[in-house]
């Protein structure tokens, strides 16, 4: 690091619909995965914290759980962490999908952010695949709803347009010490960061035939004298038909799940992993408000 420029340290909420790209975004900005991605929707549930460096400049990123109605306990939930995320923010960067265009999800984002004071960045993701005049549009249509500070092009996909990005956020944080170590890439716990990746690879492999009402509780975390990992986790699921689904053909898919879950966190931990799983089916979980916490959510009445 060099000391001819001061430190500089910020928050920044992303927000956005469901499968915009928010969690590729705050992954590309930081350099490496913290979030979890998967073609489902409303994929992120808690507010979660990637950490990116930029010159002297650190960026809290939070990714918050995309914006939309909600209609069930576990949707409101979601839906506060988003708008909670956004408290104390430095800048707003909203994330819309440039392939998908603007529907009416985006609309009310932006009825919401109307009067806000933070200073606020429009990101159109996607432009790897969305038709390139339509995106001038959007952009034009979005500008006219609301002033945006700045405006973005990018791929969180493939990485176009990520460093000018990164380097305009670094540029509107205020001057002050870095809150997190150099080395640090998220604020997540290492039980929330196992749940997430197991969760993962439930949405990977089972997209079309699990529905979203699904949580991973890790039961234990245990870290062996011999510098692996054990964990032990349960797969709540609402139904006897959605427990059959997860564990497979003989409990293939469940095998399959836990192997590359397994192999990920591995990955990330840099130690061996043992990793345990099990199906439960419980009708009620969503209104389990120690669940709630577990996964780093408030509850909500």
């Amino acid at each position: 690091m060099s000391s001819d420029s001061p430190q500089r340290c910020g928050l920044i909420a992303v927000l956005g619909a469901p499968n915009a790209g928010k969690s590729t975004l705050v992954n590309m900005l930081v350099g490496q995965k913290v979030a979890i991605v998967s073609p489902k929707a409303q994929t992120t549930r808690a507010r979660l914290m990637g950490i990116a460096i930029e010159g002297e400049a650190q960026l809290l990123l939070v990714d918050t759980p995309g914006i939309f109605a909600p209609e069930r306990r576990l949707d409101r939930a979601m839906v506060a962490a988003a708008w909670e995320g956004t408290e104390g923010a430095d800048a707003i960067a909203l994330v819309v999908d440039g392939k998908g265009g603007i529907g009416p999800k985006v609309m009310q984002i932006l009825d919401s952010l109307a009067g806000r004071p933070e200073p606020k960045i429009l990101i159109l993701n996607k432009v790897d695949i969305a038709d390139k005049p339509k995106l001038l549009g959007h952009a034009a249509r979005l500008n006219e709803a609301l002033a945006f500070d700045e405006t973005f092009f990018v791929s969180a996909q493939t990485g176009d347009g990520v460093p000018e990005l990164k380097a305009a956020l670094a540029a509107r944080l205020p001057e002050g010490p870095w809150h997190f170590p150099e080395d640090q890439v998220s604020d997540a716990t290492e039980r929330m960061i196992a749940a997430e990746v197991t969760r993962e690879q439930l949405y990977l492999q089972l997209h079309a035939e699990l529905p979203y009402a699904s949580a991973i509780e890790t039961e234990k975390y245990i870290e062996r004298a011999d510098g692996s990992v054990e964990i032990h986790q349960q797969i709540l699921v609402g139904r006897p038909t959605q427990r059959a689904i997860v564990l497979g053909k003989g409990g293939a898919r469940l095998k399959e799940i836990g192997s590359r879950a397994r192999a990920e966190l591995s990955r990330i931990t840099g130690v061996p992993v043992h990793l345990y799983l099990h199906v439960k089916v419980s009708p009620k979980w969503e209104d389990d408000r120690s669940l709630y916490r577990e996964i780093g959510l408030d509850w909500v009445e």
